[in-house]
């Protein structure tokens, strides 16, 4: 997996699946929170005010990162931590995808 800068991999193995994301994050310190969407579902470029730490727990989702929109491809059992305050959009894969989220202030 490679990430743009900012974002950051996440500690911890590499494991599919919604249990194994929702325990990783766990073991980061955050509470986590699944969530899933279709094929070829979009969000609209936007920003948190929280740090994001995402494992795509099913199927594959791409984030277009920044004012360039660098594209970082997640697919099951990997993640990021995408820091407060950065510009991103997202594409979720052709099979769709289950990501579990966690947030940090």
């Amino acid at each position: 997996m490679t990430l743009p800068a900012p974002l950051r991999p996440l500690p911890g193995p590499d494991q599919p699946g919604v249990a194994a994301a929702s325990a990783r994050l766990r073991s980061l310190g955050v509470d986590p929170m699944a969530w899933s969407n279709g094929p070829g579902d979009r969000y609209a470029e936007h920003e948190h005010t929280f740090a994001k730490l995402l494992v795509c727990a099913e199927g594959s989702i791409t984030f277009l990162v920044g004012s360039g929109g660098d594209a970082a491809t997640i697919v099951a059992g990997e993640g990021f931590e995408m820091p407060a305050g950065i510009r991103h959009a997202a594409v979720v894969g052709p099979t769709g995808c289950t990501c579990v989220e966690g947030h940090r202030r």
